[in-house]
């Protein structure tokens, strides 16, 4: 099969992954040899925002593809650096780290909202732009739901839903739930 590119660059902090995530690796997957996932906030703490680790969210979005696919999704973990320009550098370099010099590289993406305006940030990556995917799931509002103790099924894909049950039953997330349901929910996305 031919692919045009080598390498899909797809960015995001996949917390928790749901369909429109897997729909979009499945379309990069199509047009592409292989995919790196750019797993934000990476950082090892948890909060509300961001419940997973960076390498958790890599057993999650893994257990939703084929082995042969599997070998195809390639991962670096972005932290959270609050400078654009900084960001920005640091996940260039992070990508080169995984794609062979001369590879032709693309971005993935969906300008969702004003959110999505580091998708500009990467003028030599062919940008491949997405329409809204799988009912425009946010993540944001699946979460919420998560920590109110219900995981809603027709967001996620099985190996996710998988991840999320087996989760609901450590410490972490008992403890990240009685934080959710006892501070100010105004800044959750």
């Amino acid at each position: 099969m031919k692919y045009i590119f080598d390498y899909l660059v797809f960015i995001g902090r996949f917390q928790p992954f749901h369909l429109a995530h897997l729909q979009t690796i499945k379309i990069a997957l199509e047009q592409s040899q292989n995919v790196v996932l750019a797993l934000g906030s990476a950082q090892y703490e948890r909060n509300i925002k961001n419940p997973f680790l960076a390498t958790e969210r890599e057993e999650m979005i893994l257990s939703n593809f084929s082995e042969v696919d599997q070998q195809r999704i390639k991962f670096v973990h972005v932290i959270d650096v609050y400078n654009d320009e900084k960001w920005q550098k640091l996940v260039k370099s992070l990508v080169a780290e995984v794609v062979e010099d001369g590879a032709k590289v693309g971005l993935i993406g969906h300008f969702k909202d004003h959110s999505s305006y580091y998708l500009k940030f990467f003028p030599e990556w062919k940008m491949v732009e997405l329409d809204s995917l799988a009912g425009s799931i946010s993540a944001t509002p699946v979460r919420e739901a998560y920590f109110r103790g219900e995981i809603q099924l027709e967001a996620f894909p099985q190996g996710t839903i998988e991840f999320l049950r087996d989760f609901q039953l450590s410490d972490i997330y008992k403890q990240l739930q009685h934080k959710y349901m006892t501070q100010d929910k105004t800044n959750l996305n």
